[in-house]
């Protein structure tokens, strides 16, 4: 880089052979051997004796540019076109979502002034909830899954999204559908991977069971190799839809 000194904000991306993102496949770079591991720079908070932190975003884009220009290191740049047209090109192409930045914002550290504003394109679809982890009269998480044939596949143990008058609202609403058998065909599973700790044998007993009724929607960021869900959040209840429809959904 053509300084002696430089304090960049960027990330660390793997990039699959499509040149899409994969954050599974950073978590697991020795298995992702067909990926490209680059660092992509955002911003610039000094070059040499110069603090940028206080400059407009505009300023520190400038400064950036330049720096770049001629290493390996990946240059995130804006994206041109009107927000509508970057969602839509955002979502055609299964990204996550896209950060906005005010040109005219500072850099604050450990500040979330409203400036930068995360901007998630989550997908989403049904589940059935076939079992619920409890805590005292709410639910403290839910075990769902969805059909392949005739069996009922867990793909998740949710509990963003649920809120406090949520969790009780499910309880009560769930409670008269205990079983006394797990509905799930692939269960217990003591697999732990990186966002599902697995259910062991042991925490079979420790799971309410429940008749496979109930279908819920949930945002999640993306189906893992092993068909479970990442960073999967609650969203509604859909009482419309039958719980033997519910297939997982390809985009």
């Amino acid at each position: 880089m053509k300084a002696d000194h430089v304090i960049l904000d960027g990330e660390i991306v793997a990039l699959g052979p499509d040149g899409r993102p994969s954050f599974q496949a950073l978590q697991h770079r020795t298995a992702a051997k067909d990926h490209a591991f680059v660092y992509y720079a955002f911003d610039v908070l000094r070059v040499g004796d110069r603090d940028l932190r206080r400059e407009p975003l505009r300023i520190r884009c400038q400064v950036l540019e330049p720096l770049m220009r001629g290493t390996s290191v990946l240059l995130s740049e804006p994206l041109p076109g009107t927000p509508a047209q970057i969602e839509r090109l955002v979502r055609k192409f299964g990204l996550e979502g896209v950060v906005a930045k005010r040109l005219d914002s500072r850099y604050e550290p450990g500040m979330r002034s409203g400036a930068w504003v995360k901007v998630k394109f989550q997908p989403s679809q049904d589940f059935v909830i076939g079992g619920f982890l409890p805590d005292g009269n709410r639910v403290e998480s839910l075990i769902v899954g969805v059909y392949d044939g005739r069996k009922l596949i867990a793909t998740g143990n949710v509990r963003a999204g649920l809120t406090p008058p949520l969790r009780r609202q499910l309880f009560a609403l769930l409670q008269p559908l205990k079983a006394s058998r797990c509905p799930f065909a692939n269960l217990p599973n003591a697999r732990k991977t990186h966002w599902y700790e697995g259910i062991t044998a042991e925490d079979m007993d420790k799971i309410t069971w429940l008749m496979p009724k109930v279908v819920a929607e949930f945002a999640f960021t993306e189906w893992t190799t092993e068909g479970l869900l990442r960073h999967a959040r609650f969203v509604d209840l859909r009482p419309d839809v039958q719980a033997h429809s519910v297939r997982r959904e390809r985009a």
